[in-house]
C-alpha cells in the first residue's frame, strides 16, 4: 500500500481475506456535533456496522495521510 495510506490492521486484515469493508465519514466527529457528543455517535455508527459483520473504515487525513480506519486513541 502507498505511503500517502495507513490502514488500521482491522481494516487491513479485512481486506486481506476479503471481509467486507464500510467507509464511514470522519467530518461527524471534527465538524458535526460538539465533543463528547461526536465521538458517542461515531463510536455508536462504527458499532452499528460491526453489528452486521462488517469493518468499519472510518476515513480521515491526520498528517498528510489518508487514515483508514481509526482508533480511540
Amino acid at each position: 500500500m502507498s505511503s500517502l495510506f495507513k490502514l488500521t490492521p482491522e481494516v487491513a486484515s479485512a481486506l486481506k481475506t476479503g471481509r467486507p469493508v464500510l467507509a464511514l465519514e470522519s467530518t461527524i466527529i471534527s465538524h458535526g456535533m460538539p465533543y463528547p457528543q461526536n465521538m458517542e455517535f461515531a463510536l455508536a455508527a462504527e458499532q452499528m456496522v460491526r453489528d452486521k459483520e462488517v469493518v468499519p473504515a472510518t476515513v480521515a487525513i491526520h498528517t498528510g495521510k489518508a487514515c483508514i480506519g481509526l482508533s480511540e486513541n
